[in-house]
């Protein structure tokens, strides 16, 4: 079920757009706890009468706006290339999530935001489709690159998914978090001022790994 009413569903999109441009930077920047559902209709240019006409509540825009950003990463994932190499896909996967967190920054830190165990009852509420488009992308990935040969044929799948999982979101974080950036800087040292660089790197590490 969506978390929005059906009066949201009747104004015209470009108003949508902006209340969900609003409420994204408004969390992004102060965080769940902080951030107001009247001060972001404020910022927004609605009433807060006409805002709780869409949502039920802080929680409810809060949930759609995740939801959103879900739709938009799941589109992602359906245009990724499933031609060429193993290697190839995995570059372009990664830099792919260079350019989303890029795009997307407040998006990008809102996710951040849904990991932590304060949020967590409430991302409980969100279905599981993302994760279920990534782990089949990941395993389909994987899967046809050892019928190739290309990987070895004993190699843990779900293991090497997770893997790869954990490192494109690590570099995302590393594009809009200033804790992740200096996190990685700790890491890798210079190499951290070039994520373009450094996914190449991160590319062949991975490859030696599972080959």
């Amino acid at each position: 079920m969506p978390f929005h009413k059906e009066t949201f569903d009747r104004i015209p999109q470009e108003k949508r757009d902006h209340i969900f441009t609003i409420a994204v930077s408004e969390f992004a920047q102060r965080g769940y706890a902080a951030a107001s559902i009247n001060g972001i209709a404020r910022k927004a240019g609605i009433s807060i009468g006409s805002m709780y006409s869409y949502f039920d509540s802080k929680e409810d825009l809060f949930l759609a706006i995740v939801d959103k950003g879900y739709e938009l990463l799941e589109r992602v994932f359906r245009e990724l290339s499933r031609e060429g190499s193993f290697r190839q896909q995995l570059l372009e996967l990664l830099h792919t999530a260079l350019r989303y967190a890029r795009q997307h920054p407040d998006m990008n830190n809102l996710y951040l935001g849904v990991m932590t165990e304060e949020l967590a009852p409430l991302s409980m509420r969100l279905s599981s489709r993302v994760e279920k488009v990534s782990v089949n992308y990941y395993h389909h990935m994987l899967q046809a690159a050892v019928n190739r040969g290309e990987l070895r044929a004993d190699l843990d799948i779900p293991l090497a998914a997770y893997l790869m999982d954990n490192n494109v979101l690590m570099l995302q974080l590393a594009c809009s978090s200033g804790y992740h950036r200096y996190r990685l800087q700790h890491f890798v040292g210079e190499r951290a001022e070039n994520l373009e660089q450094l996914a190449n790197s991160l590319c062949d590490l991975i490859m030696r790994c599972l080959q």
